[in-house]
């Protein structure tokens, strides 16, 4: 009796834990552009009340021009089957971290041939294979943040109030 009381307390305790939600779940977003597939894997932080971009100053979780992972945890990874341009300019194959520059009306898209990095923090710049710039739009309140791919290869990172578009050919 105590055996199966024991093994009870212990799937109870599981179902609870695993009904808890992850704080930045991962998220995979996959679409063909043209002839080539691309895939972005990266982790979905939230909101959560916070002033997500800003100033240093006002706390801003994402400050204004630093570097960014793009995301939570890991660094963001892009990955595409082909040769593209991105904002018109050309970039190979392959799997890349995808960071940014925040910025209050453009952003600094980064391709950075160290697709393996824990956030940012070994983020260098001498391994950049590529960066664009990006305007930002205001959108409705999105609270978790998420990057869409459009068949017209269009790339969207939405989060909060911000949206921020780049497009691939």
């Amino acid at each position: 009796m105590k055996k199966y009381l024991l093994l009870l307390t212990c799937l109870v305790s599981f179902s609870v834990l695993a009904q808890k939600a992850i704080p930045s779940p991962p998220a995979v977003v996959s679409q063909k552009v043209g002839s080539t597939e691309v895939m972005i894997k990266y982790a979905q932080p939230s909101a959560k009340g916070r002033l997500v971009f800003g100033t240093k100053e006002a706390k801003a979780l994402v400050p204004f021009g630093e570097v960014w992972r793009t995301g939570a945890n890991e660094a963001t990874t892009f990955e595409i089957s082909n040769d593209i341009t991105v904002q018109g300019k050309t970039l190979a194959k392959g799997v890349y971290s995808l960071l940014s520059i925040p910025g209050a009306s453009e952003w600094t898209i980064i391709f950075n041939k160290e697709a393996k990095m824990w956030g940012a923090y070994t983020y260098k710049a001498a391994n950049d294979v590529l960066r664009v710039s990006a305007r930002v739009s205001e959108h409705a309140p999105t609270e978790q943040f998420t990057i869409g791919v459009s068949a017209s290869g269009q790339v969207t990172l939405d989060w909060e109030k911000t949206s921020v578009s780049f497009y691939l050919k």
